[in-house]
């Protein structure tokens, strides 16, 4: 079996395609032929070293993935051979094996049905981003049918996820994105109102667009360059989630004071089973019915995942890197 093997922590160089032994569905674990592996920053973190979870050396990285069950061990009775699956963490501490690979070792709990309308590629575009765009507009900012949803920086896998999710749930959204394409990406998601946050005056199209009284709930993905101008576009009792951030920034907490606003952080993995439970089964039922198409802007073969990790950290993606083995 062919697999991206990480032997020492560093940059992207250091991953490797090599042949490593195949793999076996032992009690309670899944076999699942991996048909497209998604590429998040987190990948990337986790690469170097520095993030909190670190894996013992040598891992095969990868979080999300999709394909097919190729067999299934004893107790699994949730899955059969043959069927369509994404995979996603299940935050229990299970372990599994990455998905950098031809083939991955699974939970049945870290497994979902992948509806016939979807294809693998945006299967394994659905665990990281769609968990994390749901808990932050949902779970952490309780956002509501009528509210007014800032997306920033829309355009990326989270952001796609949470344009959908919050038009979905009967929210105006208004997103933003850095580039001509990626506004025209956001607006085809069904954003009401687009700008570009590489104009100067972006934050007074942003508050033209709600007559001065600005938005319910933002989601920040880059809260080291965006977060004080953010509590300035926020509406009274307005929320901001910080979904991801690189480095510190200074703000004025007066612009939450007169708004009783509140900052809130995210992290994909203090999700509870409950919450995970819910938001599988929102991502399932949205991709059944067509609310949810995760968009995936780049395809590339495995032995290209040093490549994928390089384009994953840039600004200005446009939806969802994945790998094919």
């Amino acid at each position: 079996m062919r697999a991206i093997l990480v032997r020492e922590f560093g940059g992207p160089e250091v991953m490797h395609l090599d042949d490593v032994p195949a793999l076996e569905a032992g009690p309670g674990q899944v076999l699942v032929t991996i048909r497209a592996a998604g590429v998040n920053p987190v990948d990337a973190y986790v690469r170097t070293g520095t993030y909190p979870q670190k894996p013992a050396l040598p891992y095969t990285p990868g979080f999300d993935g999709a394909g097919e069950v190729a067999a299934v061990g004893g107790d699994v009775v949730s899955v059969k051979s043959g069927d369509r699956v994404y995979i996603a963490n299940d935050n229990l501490g299970t372990p599994r094996t990455g998905t950098y690979a031809q083939q991955a070792l699974c939970a049945a709990t870290q497994l979902h049905r992948l509806p016939p309308n979807a294809s693998f590629a945006q299967g394994a575009a659905l665990g990281v981003p769609y968990v994390t765009a749901y808990r932050a507009l949902i779970v952490r900012a309780g956002a509501r049918p009528g509210e007014t949803v800032l997306v920033h920086g829309a355009s990326g896998g989270v952001g796609i996820a949470a344009v959908q999710f919050a038009r979905a749930q009967g929210m105006r959204v208004i997103g933003t994105a850095g580039s001509d394409r990626g506004m025209q990406l956001v607006r085809e998601q069904g954003a009401e109102v687009v700008v570009s946050h590489k104009e100067p005056e972006y934050t007074s199209a942003i508050m033209k667009a709600t007559d001065g009284r600005g938005a319910d709930v933002i989601l920040e993905m880059a809260a080291h360059l965006n977060l004080d101008k953010d509590l300035a576009m926020l509406a009274r009792f307005g929320r901001v989630v910080v979904v991801g951030n690189r480095g510190r920034v200074e703000i004025d907490p007066r612009a939450t004071m007169a708004r009783d606003a509140a900052i809130l952080g995210l992290t994909l993995f203090n999700a509870t089973w409950a919450d995970l439970g819910v938001v599988h089964a929102a991502i399932v039922a949205g991709l059944a019915n067509g609310t949810l198409k995760p968009v995936v802007g780049r395809e590339l073969p495995l032995a290209d995942a040093a490549s994928a990790h390089e384009a994953v950290m840039k600004s200005g993606a446009l939806g969802k890197i994945v790998l094919i083995p």
